[in-house]
């Protein structure tokens, strides 16, 4: 898989997300990999109201812990408690079984495509 996959929207603060409602999101193979090993994520619970840009949890890895931002406005209506178990998942399917939370959409942010997204990191 690509690490910049076409179908996805990206933030400028390495956050994906699907284009449909309920949204996706999770964070991108170059944020698991600047982070290194993740060993807990801290997620949002179903039912919290989400306002895009915002620091809506954080994730922890061997080298650092690091905010994550909700790319969207809306309610969360899931969140991937196999990654939370096994945080491991964001680094080898990030944007598979990986995905961290599921939101019901009612604004969208400042979105990048793949291609804006890849120049940004600069690969």
């Amino acid at each position: 898989m690509s690490n910049f996959p076409a179908g996805l929207k990206y933030t400028a603060e390495h956050e994906w997300f699907t284009d449909d409602s309920p949204t996706t999101i999770g964070i991108t193979w170059t944020a698991q990999d600047a982070l290194g090993d993740i060993v807990y994520l801290e997620l949002p619970a179903v039912g919290t109201v989400l306002v895009a840009g915002s620091v809506v949890g954080e994730i922890e890895s061997t080298k650092s812990v690091s905010e994550l931002f909700s790319p969207v406005s809306g309610t969360v209506v899931e969140i991937n408690d196999g990654a939370v178990e096994s945080p491991d998942l964001v680094n080898t399917d990030p944007y598979g079984a990986g995905w961290l939370i599921k939101v019901d959409v009612t604004e969208t942010g400042a979105v990048l495509t793949a291609s804006e997204y890849e120049t940004q990191v600069g690969s």
